[in-house]
């Protein structure tokens, strides 16, 4: 088989057009939640939603391993971020979704 025959066919990738990184993040619209689930229900669920929005946020600031990430290090991503400090579990969780995330 000749090897041009071996050279992959062009897909939609970014080689045609360029990726806009520098656009401003525009957050999804929020939608209400589902009634009638138990308190607790909604609390671990917001609990979950805060804590990949601060994951994402120490990844995108260079932490990139839980052991990196002490309580302080989430609480100032959350202030640089504009979301209120997170308590100890809700950091406990942020740095379970880093580890199980690899």
């Amino acid at each position: 088989m000749p090897a041009a025959a071996l050279k992959p066919s062009p897909t939609q990738s970014t080689a045609r057009r360029g990726v806009l990184l520098e656009l401003p993040y525009a957050p999804v619209e929020k939608r209400p939640l589902p009634p009638g689930r138990p308190r607790e229900w909604y609390v671990t669920h917001n609990r979950r939603l805060k804590a990949m929005r601060l994951a994402i946020a120490l990844l995108d600031s260079g932490v990139y391993m839980p052991n990196q990430a002490r309580n302080e290090t989430i609480r100032s991503a959350a202030n640089l971020i504009g979301i209120h400090p997170p308590s100890d579990t809700t950091c406990h969780m942020v740095r379970a979704l880093m580890r199980y995330s690899r």
